[in-house]
């Protein structure tokens, strides 16, 4: 998975976000430039998140920014990549609703978005591997740790 966020110019890596609205405005610029998401997709999903608090924050640090599913304006299904180097907060209340790590999903097809959840969760239960996603600095990182990693 982390070569195909390479291969298909899906990954992001950035100093900081103002606020969690930017961060997730950010996850998405990569789908959003080849067309895999319409601008709106990351407004529906700042939406969704006002409305039920930060669900997308699946871990301590991690992010999973999605809408629900059979959302309008996406056109393929992927998942974005994104790391900064300082978190962002979804709730100031709880620290552990912070985030550096940033899986964006969208989603048009349900049996390639399952066989992608699958990937992604296999990926976020390796702890050593999200500490080293932690210190990645850009995509050599990525394709290394692919390696390192051995992810199929």
């Amino acid at each position: 998975m982390l070569k195909t966020f390479v291969e298909q110019n899906h990954y992001k890596f950035a100093k900081s976000a103002a606020d969690w609205k930017e961060a997730v405005r950010m996850s998405c610029e990569t789908l959003e430039a080849d067309g895999t998401i319409e601008a709106n997709y990351k407004e529906d999903i700042i939406a969704c998140l006002e409305k039920y608090g930060p669900y997308i924050v699946i871990a301590p640090m991690v992010a999973m920014p999605h809408s629900q599913e059979g959302a309008t304006g996406v056109n393929k299904t992927a998942i974005g990549f994104m790391k900064l180097e300082e978190p962002v907060s979804f709730d100031p209340e709880d620290p552990e609703k912070d985030a550096v790590l940033f899986f964006t999903l969208a989603s048009c097809n349900p049996d390639q978005h399952l066989e992608n959840m699958a990937k992604l969760a296999e990926m976020i239960m390796n702890e050593d591997l999200l500490e080293d996603l932690k210190k990645a600095q850009g995509p050599e990182d990525l394709l290394a740790l692919h390696e390192k990693y051995q992810l199929g």
